[in-house]
C-alpha cells in the first residue's frame, strides 16, 4: 500500500513549537536548510544544529516517524513539488476581492497539507474499524461538533447505527453501553478539548474502539485513540482573527469525506443498494413514483 512520501516540512512546521529546546533547534535548522538537511546523517544534523545525534533521533520519534530516513524521504518529496502559495493573513479593512482570493488559497492549502500528512496504513486501519463497527458514535464540541454532525449524516447512508453528540452528558449516556464492536470517534481541532478527551477515555474503558481527528501531534485526545488521524493546522494559528476555524474546518470535512468514500468503496454492492433505497424514499417524499 502506498504511504505518503511528502509532508515532512508540514509536519515540522506543525510540531516545532511543541518540541523540547534541542529538538526545536534541529527542526528550525531543517526548515531553514532543507536541501542540506536531506544529505546529512544524524551526527551531522546534530553538529550543524549545535545539538546531538541523540536529539535528532528523539526528534523523529516526537514527529511520529520511524526514523531520520523517513523524515528525509518526506522532505525530499516536498522539495520536488512545485512551489505553492504560502498562507496569507487577512488584515482589518482588506477589500472583498482580496479576502475571497486569500480565503480560497488558504483553504486549498490546508486541504493539500492535510492530504500530505496522511499515513495510508493508519487510514486503512480507521476504514477497517468503521467497516466492522456495529455502531459509530461521533463526538465534538463547538466547531468540531459541526464536523461530527456532518460525519453522522454521511455514515447514516451506510445503514449503520450512527450518532453524533456535541454535549458531554448526552454523549456519556449514549456510550454507557458501548461494546468492543462499537467505534467512538472524537473530533477536536486542538486535541486539547477536555470533553472530547474524557469521552474517548470513557469509551476506551468500556471496551470500544476509538478514532481521533485532531491537528498533528500527541494530545489528550489522541492519548485515548486506537487510531489517530490528523489535519494541518499551522496555517490558521497566526491569524489575528480565526474566523470559526475556517481552514481547519474544511480540512476536517475533507478527512471525513476521505473516510466515508473509502468505506463505501469497500462495500460497494451493499452501499449501492442502500443508496437506491434512500433515493426511493426521497422520491416518495417528493410525491414521485418509484420503480419496481
Amino acid at each position: 500500500m502506498k504511504n505518503s512520501l511528502t509532508g515532512g516540512l508540514v509536519i515540522l512546521n506543525e510540531m516545532k513549537d511543541k518540541l523540547p529546546p534541542s529538538e526545536k533547534k534541529i527542526a528550525e535548522f531543517i526548515l531553514d536548510q532543507p536541501h542540506e538537511a536531506i544529505h546529512c546523517t544524524a551526527t551531522q544534523l546534530g553538529e550543524l544544529s549545535s545539538t546531538s545525534s541523540a536529539a535528532v533521533i528523539r526528534l523523529c520519534k516526537s514527529l511520529g516517524l520511524k526514523g531520520l530516513q523517513e523524515l528525509k524521504l518526506r522532505i525530499s518529496g516536498d522539495l520536488q513539488k512545485k512551489p505553492e502559495a504560502r498562507y496569507r493573513d487577512i488584515q482589518p479593512g482588506e477589500p472583498s476581492d482580496s479576502i475571497v482570493e486569500k480565503i480560497t488559497s488558504n483553504s486549498l492549502q490546508a486541504i493539500r497539507e492535510t492530504t500530505e500528512m496522511v499515513d495510508y496504513r493508519t487510514l486503512s486501519e480507521a476504514v477497517r474499524l468503521l467497516n466492522e463497527a456495529g455502531s459509530i458514535h461521533f463526538f465534538g464540541v463547538g466547531a468540531s461538533g459541526i464536523i461530527a454532525q456532518d460525519a453522522q449524516q454521511k455514515f447514516l447512508r451506510m445503514n449503520k447505527p450512527t450518532s453524533a453528540f456535541t454535549d458531554m452528558h448526552n454523549a456519556a449516556m449514549n456510550i454507557a453501553n458501548v461494546t468492543e464492536n462499537d467505534v467512538v470517534f472524537g473530533i477536536s481541532f486542538s486535541g486539547e478539548t477536555y470533553e472530547t478527551a474524557k469521552i474517548m477515555e470513557i469509551a476506551k474503558k468500556k471496551g470500544a474502539r476509538t478514532i481521533s481527528l485532531t491537528r498533528y501531534g500527541q494530545s489528550p485526545v489522541t492519548e485515548h485513540a486506537d487510531v489517530s488521524l490528523y489535519i494541518s493546522a499551522s496555517r490558521e494559528i497566526p491569524a489575528p482573527f480565526r474566523s470559526g476555524a475556517t481552514s481547519s474546518r474544511l480540512a476536517q470535512l475533507h478527512m471525513i469525506d476521505i473516510l466515508f468514500v473509502n468505506v463505501v468503496t469497500e462495500q460497494w454492492d451493499k452501499a449501492s443498494e442502500y443508496f437506491h433505497e434512500i433515493t426511493d424514499v426521497m422520491d416518495l417524499l417528493k410525491g414521485k413514483k418509484t420503480k419496481g
